[in-house]
């Protein structure tokens, strides 16, 4: 039954060929970088959000699930809300300053931007 899921296969041309098996193509998942070697970037965002301000934190290099977890310890710390997808980071609220300096004592390279 998992060979003729067809929903996976959404937008592939019909071949005539009998012999013809459908292989899916497998994403790499990203390594993550350690925290010494990471280079962040944390700045603040006004656009597209209603002249509303979050704290951006872009730069993050490895898999959605640790940036998942950062992005999740970043908001405890802060203690607002916010999300982590796209590689990006976003808190809600201006915490540039809280924010690079619980990043730097994590142990990443994190900078404030503007």
């Amino acid at each position: 039954m998992a060979d003729n899921d067809w929903k996976k296969r959404l937008g592939v041309v019909f071949s005539t060929n009998p012999d013809f098996a459908y292989t899916e193509q497998q994403e790499e998942v990203q390594q993550t970088l350690e925290p010494s070697r990471q280079k962040l970037v944390v700045s603040i965002d006004r656009r597209c959000r209603a002249g509303k301000q979050v704290t951006l934190v872009s730069g993050f290099v490895g898999s959605d699930e640790d940036l998942a977890e950062l992005g999740r310890t970043l908001k405890v710390k802060c203690g607002v809300g916010g999300s982590a997808k796209n590689g990006e980071i976003t808190i809600q609220g201006d915490f540039r300053d809280r924010v690079t300096a619980l990043l730097n004592e994590m142990g990443y390279k994190a900078k404030r931007g503007n």
